[in-house]
């Protein structure tokens, strides 16, 4: 999955009627002027900042057609414009409706820009302080002074107001992640990161991030799509205590007794007094700026409370995972990549007959992945791109885009499950019958990149801004290049994008640690034509020789097509790596499957 400065949409909306869209603008502009407002910004976030977002929050698809999970709206009295970054372009020309919408690239016109330039002086700009966090607040209110505007938070969001069939919150009960398969216990976690508040003389931190929450209590839930959380707010106190604010309905007598006397479960309702309380009462509070919606801030700073911005506690904690979740994620991989295999068999004798679609082979791959043990649902929503299809980054299969996959082209697929015992993630690029001259080049400029990842060597304190190079370098002695990252962080039966750690040529200042866990993907697109990515799952490792380095150990298991790679472009150490690597796959998948799939697989992992 492409990293997460490129998330993947959920397409919720992507079958709504083109001709809605007008009325829907026009019914927002009218609850505008009644508010007295000249303007709303629409972001695609919901009071956890989170990738998914449950269906009553998709407000950005909702009034403008995007289904990306990254974009924002600015809605005026008479003009609109949408921003996406350069991963999301082809899918927002497609989805929103023309004339409505400017579309604007967030690399190119930016949205404080567009602001100043588009707002009327002594106008009002409003927005939801729940969906932004201040450091976006302060960049469109820099706009709004440029203006001579003003920018005006609003207690109640317009767009709620006129959303006439607006999806409820979700209620579903919170599920208990057993310590089997956590490593450690919640009780355990909580005295950890206590540790840390206490050593740094904070009184408490304000939890807003649903994952940090679902690792801190061992809980999990089914509120958004493809990731398994519980949305909720908490507050940890540096003696461990904690308070939990979920809907009463999602709490059972279970979750109660799993949690244990010293975390209070108190509905959501009651977080604003809670907040309120830490101010009056002098508190230090640790909260992150970069995650934590700007009203719990505002909140906070209105209450006295003395806040200590600063990275959510959880974070980096969570991302180093222990050795039962490691174990838990090999065998993740195994299963996986066992069902992975099977698919691509089944491919190689059905694709090209001209009965085999994007969307058909979506479901053949979904279908064999749900036999599997601790089976959860799909990570993300499959791309499963065929042809020029596959060089739209964050494709989705829709009846309006199902592609043949046929001779000649390429089908990239990226997929991956949510098991409790892991998440998976991967890519594979195939070709349908014959491949051209140029496909082979290119796909072995990617493998190129991806083995030279796979093969670095690095010493502590390295972060992934500093490798993604490495990943690029064959690719750019070609002129050619990907605009997406390299790389995003993997949870543990958690979000298959996971920070703080990342690798991407955009700078990121935390460093690769053993225990975490990251994607490997590089790739390179030919719009109109083909898309290729081949991505595996990697954690790091401590290096045994030379000492005090880092090192990756690859997770998935699945083979790449040999058909695509051209042999002139490969050093023998690249060579090597990947007939070492089709050897392991052979040796740990062959027992998973059946006597026609080990068969393929035997013939398909042979040395180049």
């Amino acid at each position: 999955m492409p990293p997460n400065d490129s998330p993947k949409n959920n397409g919720q909306n992507a079958m709504t009627v083109l001709d809605e869209f007008p009325a829907r603008l026009d019914a927002l502009r009218a609850e505008l002027g009644r508010l007295g407002l000249d303007g709303f910004i629409v972001p695609r976030a919901d009071e956890h900042q989170g990738e998914y977002v449950p269906p009553g929050s998709e407000r950005l698809a909702w009034v403008s057609g995007f289904t990306g999970s990254a974009g924002l709206a600015v809605v005026l009295k008479d003009k609109a414009a949408i921003f996406v970054d350069g991963r999301y372009t082809l899918q927002a020309e497609a989805e929103t409706p023309a004339g409505l919408f400017e579309l604007c690239s967030s690399s190119g016109a930016s949205v404080v820009d567009w602001i100043a330039e588009n707002l009327g002086a002594k106008e009002k700009l409003g927005y939801d302080p729940w969906l932004m966090t201040l450091a976006q607040v302060n960049r469109y209110q820099a706009a709004c002074e440029k203006a001579d505007a003003e920018i005006k938070a609003v207690p109640e969001n317009p767009l709620d107001a006129v959303w006439q069939d607006q999806p409820p919150p979700p209620t579903a009960a919170a599920i208990i992640h057993e310590t089997a398969f956590a490593g450690v216990t919640a009780e355990a976690k909580r005295a950890e990161i206590a540790d840390t508040l206490a050593g740094g003389k904070i009184d408490a931190a304000v939890l807003t991030m649903p994952d940090s929450i679902a690792w801190l209590l061992n809980i999990r839930g089914n509120d958004v799509p493809f990731s398994p959380l519980c949305l909720a707010f908490a507050v940890l106190n540096a003696d461990a205590s904690a308070e939990l604010f979920i809907d009463g309905r999602k709490v059972t007598d279970a979750l109660k007794d799993h949690l244990g006397p010293e975390v209070r479960c108190r509905e959501p309702d009651d977080f604003a007094a809670a907040l309120d309380t830490l101010g009056w009462e002098k508190k230090s509070v640790r909260l992150d700026p970069e995650t934590a919606p700007a009203w719990v801030h505002q909140r906070l700073d209105a209450a006295g409370a003395l806040i200590r911005a600063g990275a959510d506690p959880c974070q980096l904690p969570k991302a180093k995972k222990n050795e039962v979740q490691l174990d838990g994620m090999r065998s993740a991989h195994r299963r996986d990549g066992a069902s992975l295999t099977r698919f691509l068999a089944w491919l190689e004798t059905k694709a090209g007959d001209g009965e085999v679609t994007e969307f058909s082979a979506s479901e053949t791959l979904e279908s064999l992945r749900r036999d599997n043990e601790h089976f959860r649902g799909l990570s993300f929503a499959t791309i499963s791109g065929a042809g020029p299809n596959g060089a739209i980054v964050h494709y989705r299969v829709t009846p309006d885009t199902d592609r043949v996959l046929e001779p000649g082209t390429l089908y990239l697929v990226d997929s991956g499950a949510q098991y409790l015992d892991g998440t998976t993630d991967v890519t594979r690029t195939v070709a349908i019958g014959t491949p051209t001259d140029a496909m082979r080049r290119h796909f072995t400029l990617v493998l190129k990149g991806h083995i030279a990842l796979a093969t670095a060597r690095f010493p502590n304190g390295t972060t992934g801004s500093q490798l993604d190079v490495l990943a690029r370098r064959a690719l750019w002695a070609e002129g050619l290049d990907y605009e997406h990252g390299t790389g995003h962080g993997v949870g543990h039966f958690l979000g298959v994008h996971e920070g703080p750690q990342r690798i991407s040529k955009h700078p990121n200042r935390v460093a690769l640690e053993p225990g975490m866990v990251v994607s490997n993907e590089p790739g390179y697109y030919e719009t109109g034509a083909y898309g290729i990515r081949i991505e595996n799952l990697v954690c790091v490792r401590s290096g045994e020789n030379p000492a005090n380095t880092l090192s990756f150990e690859t997770l998935t298991l699945a083979p790449i097509d040999r058909a695509l790679i051209d042999t002139t472009l490969m050093t023998p150490d690249e060579t090597a790596w990947l007939d070492a690597y089709h050897a392991r796959v052979r040796d740990e998948i062959a027992p998973l499957v059946d006597t026609d799939t080990k068969a393929w697989l035997e013939r398909v992992t042979q040395p180049l």
